[in-house]
């Protein structure tokens, strides 16, 4: 567990966010321009009957939703942290899969040139909102279903959205990598395995996500020095996947994307950390 909650400095997460935002609305545009790309806006994706269209649709109103409420008036809901957020985004799975579907009615369910231009508008949206100086103020506060973040957190989970459903893309679309920025996939790592130290609290396990993260959990004896006894380590992008429910613990054992020594060291129970 982390020794302390770590801080996020506004103005890298805003800088982060801006440059992922770009980057899919880049990746959306020339998706869009591909001569098949309407046999690709139909393509199956991992997130059960989510076509490529629904989660298109789905991420313009997770990038929107920023600009779209901004200057909404505190309600007085109750504090919620990171982690407190991973445990509990998943309660609103129902209601994300019916704005991505009535969202995909708005343009998204057009001609590849309405989508693309569906999702400027979304992009552009968010890109302006992060232009204004509030967004970088640390003492801002901003407040969703689950409850009242800090601004800044609340762009984390930004970064959670960009990261993981560009993720999602690639795996739909081809073996092509998406060009995500670094800033943007460290904060995602950093922020997942925090999350997942402070939910599965204890010293027992090192977990090691080189070069971004490393963080000791899971009950049990707490190591102090030397080699500690449980070790996980693996990749940023297999970490991520891991922590939202994208791959297989066995499948990633198996392909050496990840390694695991010590009797404590599979972490399949406690995954996904993302509820």
């Amino acid at each position: 567990m982390p020794a302390k909650s770590r801080t996020y400095q506004p103005a890298r997460v805003v800088a982060a966010l801006a440059a992922q935002t770009g980057a899919l609305r880049d990746a959306v545009r020339r998706l869009c321009e591909r001569p098949d790309a309407e046999r690709c806006l139909a393509r199956p994706t991992r997130l059960g009957e989510w076509r490529v269209r629904e989660l298109l649709a789905h991420l313009a109103v997770q990038i929107a939703w920023l600009p779209a409420h901004l200057d909404d008036p505190a309600e007085g809901r109750p504090p919620l942290d990171l982690p407190r957020w991973a445990e509990r985004v998943g309660t609103l799975a129902p209601l994300l899969d019916e704005q991505a579907r009535a969202r995909s009615a708005d343009g998204f369910d057009g001609d590849p040139a309405s989508v693309a231009a569906a999702f400027d508008r979304a992009a552009d949206a968010l890109l302006g909102a992060l232009a204004r100086p509030e967004a970088a103020d640390p003492a801002r506060r901003f407040e969703i279903r689950l409850g009242s973040m800090a601004l800044t957190e609340f762009l984390v989970t930004r970064l959670v959205e960009t990261v993981v459903h560009a993720d999602d893309l690639a795996e739909a679309l081809g073996p092509e990598a998406f060009p995500h920025d670094r800033q943007a996939v460290a904060a995602v790592t950093r922020m997942l395995a925090d999350a997942f130290a402070e939910l599965v609290p204890g010293g027992a396990v090192e977990l090691r996500v080189p070069p971004f993260a490393v963080v000791q959990a899971v009950e049990g004896p707490r190591h102090t020095r030397g080699t500690p006894p449980n070790v996980v380590e693996t990749d940023p992008l297999t970490w991520i996947r891991l922590a939202t429910g994208r791959a297989d613990w066995a499948e990633a054992v198996d392909s050496a994307a990840l390694s695991a020594s010590g009797e404590r060291s599979d972490l399949r129970t406690y995954l996904p950390v993302l509820g």
